[in-house]
């Protein structure tokens, strides 16, 4: 698999570990930084993960910082993301299960890294179940549909309200 790998100053700690975690299961890393430990704005990197996912450029991404959460915030603004933050091996395996997520959001405080390298080795080997959850998937991609005009990312028509 080709996984797109971005983080943010607080997980640039374990950056390197998840890269060869990734690496030695035999997975392709795209690195969409950071590397340094200067506080950075999660968006900026979240956002050249996911849009590796959504160009197909990757088959899926692995989205760190503090909590998990901003990074799953970013991500799921693209159409035919399907982001989880997993901070258990249930939330893992139920995200692929059931969820079919492509982009996996960790949360770097506060965790055990070792947990959070299982998390991930779950989140990469749990098959998604289809079925019924393949309609619930549909249902989303519905609403994107409706919510989502602009499927290539471009920038929105300006706002007529200021």
């Amino acid at each position: 698999m080709r996984i797109a790998l971005a983080s943010d100053h607080a997980g640039y700690e374990v950056r390197n570990q998840i890269i060869d975690f990734l690496k030695s299961a035999g997975h392709e890393v795209i690195d969409c930084g950071s590397q340094h430990l200067d506080s950075v704005d999660y968006p900026d990197y979240g956002i050249r993960a996911v849009r590796a996912v959504v160009e197909g450029e990757a088959d899926r991404a692995v989205l760190l910082c503090g909590t998990g959460i901003g990074m799953s915030i970013v991500a799921n603004k693209f159409p035919g993301i399907r982001c989880a933050v997993c901070t258990d091996l249930y939330a893992a395996d139920q995200a692929r299960r059931h969820n079919d997520t492509n982009v996996l959001a960790l949360r770097m405080r506060n965790i055990d890294p070792l947990i959070n390298a299982q998390i991930l080795h779950v989140w990469l080997t749990t098959p998604f179940n289809g079925g019924r959850h393949e309609r619930r998937n549909e249902k989303i991609a519905h609403l994107e549909s409706l919510n989502f005009k602009n499927p290539k990312g471009d920038k929105r028509e300006k706002s007529k309200r200021r």
